[in-house]
Order: C-alpha cells, then structure tokens, then sequence
C-alpha cells in the first residue's frame, strides 16, 4: 500500500509533464519488461493456455477499469480525496470473498470493516467536493480494483506472479493507448517526466507484486483491512509533496481507518491461534 501512494504520487507528477494517456503507456511497458523478463528467467511461457481462462478475461477486463479511471481521478481531483475513496474497496472485495469464495468472516471483522468505511465517510462529509461529479471517477476505479483482486484470487495456480504481473500491465499499457487515442494528445519526454515515469514504475511494479503475492497466499477477508493503510500513506505524501493540508475531520476518519484495519487484523490472528 506504500508502493501503491508513492505510485499515485509519481504518476500525478508526471502528468505535469505528459498527457495521462501517454504517462501510462510508459508506466505499463516498464511493468510488461520487468515482469516478462522475470517470467523468462524462470522459464514461464508468457502466453500459456491457462492466460485465457474466464478468470482472467475478467481480471484483464477490471484492470484496465480499476487503472484507467482511478488514474483519470488523481489527474482531476484531489490526491488525498481520490486516495480516501479508494478505501471503500475492501467493502466490496469481502463482500465478493463471502459470496464467491465462501470465505468465513465473522460479524465483528465486518463490524470493524464498516467501522472504517465510516471513517472513510468521515473524510469525504466536510469536504465540497465530495459533490464533484469528477470524484464517480474513483468510485468506478475502485470497483475495478476489487474486481481485480477477486480475479486475481480465482486466477489458475499454475500462472506465477511473474506472468498475472506481465498481462496486467499489458492491460495497462492499453488503457493508456486508449486514452491517447481519445484524447489525441501526445508529446516528446522531456528528460524530468523520464524520471517521474521510473519512479512510478519503481513504485508501482514492487506494489503490484507484493499486492498479487498477498492476494494469491493469504485470505482475502485479512490482506484487505490492510488496503486502509494507503489512506495514510497518501496523506502523509499529499502533505509533503503536494502541500494538501488535511483537516481535523480527515484525521479523525484516518484514526478510525487504521484502528479497525489493527483490529481486523489482530482477531484474524486469534482466530488462527
């Protein structure tokens, strides 16, 4: 989830730079050369005949939604408040984990899960533009984003990490082809966007893979809490880097958020014990 703010941070610095279309085109063919070579080394084949199995058909198709609105949110709002709204995902994801995976979650884990969607509430109520028509860009990204993670979950076992890695940056190397084509908007890096655009991919291709690994070995209703801790990590990098200054509301919703994402995750551990 570090990984995943400091990405967001980077990519809204470089559509200083490039247009968001272009931005994510270079992002995603970093990702496609790192987790391709990955896949090659250890001897994977990049297109087995499991990549088109309905899984993940459907997890490409959530991926480029999840990437392309939620990218299209941090451009045209606030980075703070497309990060908060972001946090409504594992709502969603444990939601789709009880229904399709049959996973147990007992009622005090939801109870501490709806405690820090309430916090998240918190967050958005003093705030204007929570009205904005433009922040329905983040919602539709975070319902891409769980519905990725539960695709990522029912994906074939015999896929690595190295290859769900390589086939979703294609996805989002084509989000970003497809919105250069709508926007027709293209211009020549300069030697700054560059390096924004390393360290985005920096960021976001150790995210996407530690994201992927947790997914994939642990149970979803435990890794989820710990998607409120980007909350954090976002306001404390919009503060510094973005000179956003978040208010007593915003810090009292964040407490909620990371006590009920502590407290989902120490009953889990009892559960197990």
């Amino acid at each position: 989830m570090a990984g995943f703010a400091a990405e967001d941070l980077f990519l809204k610095k470089t559509t200083t730079y490039l247009p968001l279309g272009q931005s994510l085109i270079l992002f995603g063919l970093m990702g496609v050369l790192v987790f391709g070579l990955w896949a090659q080394l250890c001897g994977e084949t990049l297109v087995p005949r499991q990549a088109f199995e309905s899984a993940m058909r459907w997890r490409a198709l959530f991926e480029v939604t999840g990437r392309l609105f939620y990218a299209l949110a941090i451009v045209a709002i606030p980075f703070s408040l497309a990060s908060a709204i972001l946090q409504a995902t594992p709502l969603l994801v444990v939601a789709g984990a009880a229904l399709l995976f049959g996973e147990t979650v007992g009622w005090r884990r939801w109870s501490a899960i709806f405690i820090g969607f309430i916090g998240v509430l918190i967050i958005l109520r003093p705030t204007s533009q929570g009205f904005d028509p433009k922040v329905f860009l983040a919602v539709v990204g975070l319902i891409g984003f769980a519905g990725r993670d539960l695709a990522t979950r029912a994906a074939p076992r015999l896929l690595s990490d190295a290859q769900l890695g390589f086939y979703g940056f294609i996805m989002l190397t084509i989000a970003g082809v497809f919105l250069t084509l709508w926007t027709k908007s293209a211009v020549w890096p300069t030697p700054d966007a560059y390096v924004m655009c390393l360290l985005t991919g920096f960021f976001g291709i150790l995210a996407y893979f530690a994201l992927t690994r947790a997914m994939r070995t642990g149970a979803v209703s435990v890794v989820t809490p710990f998607r409120y801790t980007r909350l954090i990590f976002a306001i404390f990098l919009a503060t510094v880097f973005l000179h956003e200054r978040p208010n007593e509301w915003t810090l009292i919703g964040a407490a909620l958020v990371i006590g009920s994402g502590l407290y989902t995750l120490i009953r889990s551990a009892r559960l197990k014990a």
